[in-house]
């Protein structure tokens, strides 16, 4: 919602990241009287309920006018009073007269945190100004409640708006694996969104039983266990590394209490109110929740049942969209059949309401996960197939107008989803990230735990960007992105295998998707995918008959020039006079992995596989006369990408090179005779001194390894003969024992020169293994 600044906002709002705290002021509590007809006394129930109010939260001379009104309302309350009816409606009016300025304190508290020096003058200065203004405010005893939001509004525009002084760091984001916090605690977090207020982004998302049981053992299914726990807010400045401060609503939240379900969500801020908004699918229809800030412990504020122009009552799926003028939508199907697309504006007022939908599509088959993102000035509705939380591809519909509730196109398929199903997930909800040098789009895919079973993790977050007509998905299993800059790339550890264990189908299938099936002799059909997979997976891929044949399935994918290992599980039955997996690349080399025989899952493994750019056949093969082969968990990583520069190799523990740390062996694949494991503190440097034959330019390959549980990248000052040339992200490689190659270039002198390497964390460097100087050009 926009009342002012409608234009700058673009959703861009922070308000503190800090669990709520309410103070409680000790009163007295009275049981809800009955009134002669039986009825519980309103008037009890309502003094239950502000008597935990705290002063706190409210400006002075709201609170002492509520104060007063409150205690006469006690009096009444302990006298018996029988007219009671204009006590409670004192009390109500006063309580309405409250003007909070909980999340406006925080907000302010948290933004005194940060420092001039972390971004550019030019918008430091009206963020400062907005600062001093908000604290003014939150301190003043007779704001009104207009002046508290037009403060938020303003402070948080302008923190959005801030621009960083750097270019800010790589960070790792890893599929197929279960996710945690900064704590280390489990993310649950499904079926909900991620909201940028301010410089912070926030995730929400629901908390259901089944979570916890699938994440325990992700071996089996857990139908219909979608018993709700609770809505946990998260917050992250990088959209990597998240951190738990709420739970905004629990099972003691109003509607929840009496259970019910609970699903898909979105939050709003509204600038009229300075309130934000929980929109939910809940028991009764659209649930409305509102808090104070971001992280607050939200409140009931209404239900609606019917949304005008939806044939049915409550929605289908739903998900919360706002605009780049500030203006919030809900996009929706209706519930049943769900074979409508709507998009409906929230009330502008307060944003408790859904206004009369719009319909923008229609599939008779009927769509799911709705969801939309904004790219280069067009609106795209995506949703999958109605099938109960399967995987399947992302079904697109584009805006034809710049109007969001104008006319669109025929539903097309999102390019790139076609191979694994949208990386074996449904749509979740997008996430859009305007960067400084480009603007990237996160899908956010659901893995339901509960009805899954088809890989681990929930939460499944690829790229989408554009350079055609429409907008491209990458699969990628591993990646890694700079939320500043908004660039990303494929991370070391990458899988360029697509429906690698082969669970994106769900059902028995005679053609694996992302697969095709080839027959050299024998029967028709000799493929399937068949339960019981690898390390407890569902599915297994399956090549054979009860008679001779020989064939299997091919895949062709695309990849960067490097070095790639090969690895997979297989087992065998029969006897197999051919068992393998041919990797060939786009000049037609071939390298195979041969499958010996095994009656049980065994890992095999093929390294030091050079591949040039481009396209690359994955072949499954296998032959015999009544044999099968089962494979799973397939995989092809590079292992060694950017070409090293030619010149000469540094070693970091060969002197006159310095290493602030130890010389450790420790962890496999270095070169030399050790590598520089650096004491994890700011400035705990890595140094070498190289030569150059002429002053020029050069390129520098640098080895390094970072394994950190956390996966979080080790940024260092790049500096050169004593000054700073740039700054050097070393992100997770996986594995301490996993390196690879940074490539940057450098001014040298003639003769000698010293290049440091300068944490600027207190993790320190990654472990760095040597230097590769190339040769210098002018």
């Amino acid at each position: 919602m926009t009342c002012t600044l409608r234009t700058a906002l673009k959703r861009g709002w922070l308000l503190v990241a800090a669990s709520v705290v309410v103070s409680v002021v000790p009163t007295t509590h009275f049981a809800a009287a009955e009134s002669s007809n039986g009825a519980a006394d309103p008037l009890s129930g309502l003094y239950d309920r502000v008597s935990r109010y705290s002063a706190a939260d409210y400006t002075a001379d709201s609170w002492a006018s509520f104060s007063s009104t409150r205690n006469a309302a006690a009096t009444a309350i302990q006298r018996g009073d029988t007219e009671r009816a204009a006590a409670q409606a004192e009390l109500q009016g006063a309580a309405d007269g409250l003007v909070m300025v909980r999340g406006l304190k925080r907000l302010v508290a948290d933004y005194r945190t940060r420092v001039p020096a972390a971004y550019t003058a030019d918008s430091w200065a009206p963020f400062a100004k907005a600062l001093t203004t908000a604290a003014a405010v939150a301190a003043d005893a007779s704001a009104t409640k207009p002046e508290v939001a037009a403060a938020k509004t303003e402070l948080t525009a302008a923190a959005a708006k801030l621009v960083a002084a750097d270019e800010g760091t790589f960070q790792t984001i890893t599929n197929n694996t279960f996710w945690n916090d900064t704590n280390g605690n489990p993310i649950y977090s499904q079926g909900g969104g991620v909201f940028k207020f301010g410089d912070t982004y926030y995730w929400y998302g629901v908390h259901y039983a089944g979570a916890e049981l699938y994440r325990a053992n992700p071996t089996r299914k857990y139908d219909g266990d979608v018993t709700f726990v609770s809505i946990p807010v998260y917050s992250s400045k990088d959209l990597v590394n998240w951190k738990f401060e709420n739970n905004v609503a629990t099972t003691s939240t109003a509607p929840f209490a009496n259970g019910g379900w609970v699903g898909r969500l979105g939050v709003s801020y509204n600038e009229n109110t300075g309130k934000y908004v929980l929109v939910v699918q809940g028991p009764g229809g659209v649930v409305f929740l509102r808090g104070d800030s971001p992280t607050d412990t939200f409140d009931h504020a209404y239900t609606q049942a019917q949304i005008v122009n939806s044939p049915t009552p409550g929605t289908g799926d739903q998900t919360v969209f706002t605009d780049d003028d500030g203006k919030d939508y809900l996009i929706f199907s209706n519930a049943s059949g769900r074979a409508n697309a709507f998009v409906a504006k929230l009330s502008e007022s307060d944003s408790l309401r859904v206004e009369p939908a719009v319909r923008i599509g229609y599939s008779s088959a009927g769509r799911e996960g709705n969801a939309m993102f904004k790219l280069d000035g067009k609106y795209y509705h995506a949703s999958s197939d109605l099938h109960g939380w399967n995987s399947s591809v992302t079904h697109v519909i584009e805006s034809t107008t710049s109007n969001i509730q104008g006319a669109y196109t025929g539903e097309y398929t999102l390019p790139g989803t076609e191979m694994d199903y949208s990386h074996v997930t449904q749509t979740g909800f997008f996430v859009t990230v305007k960067g400084t040098k480009q603007t990237t789009v996160i899908f956010a895919g659901d893995r339901w735990a509960d009805f899954a079973w088809n890989g681990i993790g929930y939460n499944q977050w690829m790229p989408v960007t554009k350079t055609g007509a429409r907008p491209q998905f990458h699969s990628v299993s591993q990646w890694q992105f700079n939320a500043t800059t908004g660039e990303w790339r494929a991370g070391p550890a990458n899988n360029y295998v697509l429906n690698p264990n082969f669970q994106a189908d769900r059902v028995i299938v005679p053609q694996v998707q992302g697969w095709t099936n080839f027959r050299e002799s024998g029967p028709s059909s000799m493929v399937t995918n068949v339960n019981g997979g690898a390390n407890g997976s569902r599915f297994a891929l399956q090549i054979g008959a009860a008679e001779a044949y020989a064939g299997g399935v091919r895949q062709q994918i695309t990849v960067p020039a490097g070095t790639y290992g090969l690895s997979l599980f297989a087992k065998t039955t029969g006897s197999l006079s051919a068992a393998q997996v041919t990797v060939t690349d786009a000049g037609g080399t071939s390298r195979t992995l041969n499958v010996p025989a095994s009656s049980g899952w065994t890992r095999r493994e093929l390294a030091g596989i050079p591949l040039s750019a481009g396209t690359v056949t994955v072949t499954i093969r296998a032959a015999s006369g009544n044999g099968y082969l089962l494979v799973d968990d397939l995989a092809l990583v590079r292992t060694s990408g950017d070409t090293p520069p030619t010149g000469q190799r540094y070693e970091a523990e060969t002197a006159p090179a310095v290493c602030q740390g130890t010389i450790d062996s420790n962890q496999a694949g270095f070169s030399g005779s050790g590598f520089c494991n650096g004491t994890a503190a700011v400035g705990a440097y890595a140094q070498f001194t190289v030569n150059a034959p002429a002053a020029g330019t050069a390129t520098l390959g640098i080895r390094f390894a970072n394994g950190a549980s956390s996966g979080t990248a080790r940024p260092a000052r790049l500096v050169v003969n004593g000054s700073a040339v740039g700054t050097v992200s070393f992100e997770s490689t996986g594995a301490w024992t996993t390196w690879v190659t940074k490539t940057v270039t450098v001014p040298l002198n003639a003769g000698g020169n010293t290049i440091r390497l300068d944490p600027t964390t207190a993790a320190g460097l990654p472990n760095v293994d040597y230097l590769d100087v190339g040769a210098t050009a002018a």
